[in-house]
Parts: structure tokens; sequence; C-alpha cells
């Protein structure tokens, strides 16, 4: 939207679990397809525990490819409450580094969350266990709306 503001938050996040399980051709073959489901526990701008996220990933090598996945999130940004779902792009390399970009889902927001449109990223190194990100959002009107006649 023209003339609106995007409010940048920030926080780490970890991951409790991860099962990943080959799905074809082979645990050798290259390319690759792979499954994971993942749960995340995000802190600081997004506070969720036990995110729900289910990743497809293609290895072009042992330890190079690229991913795509879907997040469901339940908690707070910036103190709304409310779940929302990100949509999920990115690439890992031989360095072991794991680079994404996501985005909300529109529509998915809801709580003091309807109306929410945002991005975010965020690099993953070796040997971390809080992953550092980044996320620029808005809310809409509804969700300004509802927070109002809940804080009333």
């Amino acid at each position: 939207m023209p003339g609106t503001t995007l409010t940048t938050t920030t926080g780490h996040f970890t991951f409790a679990d991860w099962q990943e399980r080959v799905i074809g051709p082979g645990e050798d073959a290259n390319p690759r397809l792979a499954h994971a489901s993942v749960r995340n526990t995000f802190t600081g701008g997004i506070e969720a525990a036990g995110t729900i996220c289910e990743y497809a990933i293609v290895y072009v090598t042992a330890k190079a490819g690229s991913f795509s996945g879907m997040e469901l999130l339940t908690g707070r940004v910036d103190g709304r409450e409310g779940s929302f779902a990100v949509e999920e792009r990115g690439w890992f390399g031989e360095d072991g580094a794991v680079h994404c970009t996501f985005e909300v889902v529109p529509g998915s927001g809801s709580g003091e969350l309807t109306g929410l449109t945002g991005k975010g990223d965020f690099t993953a190194r070796p040997g971390e266990t809080a992953v550092a990100y980044r996320f620029a959002y808005e809310v809409g009107e509804a969700a300004e709306g509802t927070e109002r006649r809940g804080s009333a």
C-alpha cells in the first residue's frame, strides 16, 4: 500500500525436532528429493512455541540444495495474539549455511493478526543454537479494530 510504513521486528528461533526422510530416488543419488517435518520455537518480536513446519527439499549434492515449505505459527507478533502461516524458500550450500526468505500467506492471519502481511529472512550457520531472523510486517485494519475492541 502506498504511504504505509512497515514495522520491522527481530528475534531468534531454535528447532526442537527435525524429522527428515528421503522420498527418492535413493539415499546416495543426486539429485534426490526429501521431506522434513520440523518444530521451531520463536522468541523476540515473534513469540511462538512448537510451530508446525513442513519442507520439500532437493539435494543437488550430498550437502547442497534448495527447499520450500510452509510453517504455521501460533502466538504473538509484537504483543498481538493470533496465528498465521508463512511460505518459505531457501537454499543451502557446501559450507553448511542455510539461507531462507519467508512471506506471510495472504489471508492466513487470525485473532489480532487478522490482515497480517509481511516478509522476512534468516541465515542459519553451522553450530548456531539460535538463529536470528528479521520480519517486516503490517497488520490490516481488521486486526487493529479487533485489538481496540479487546483492549477497551
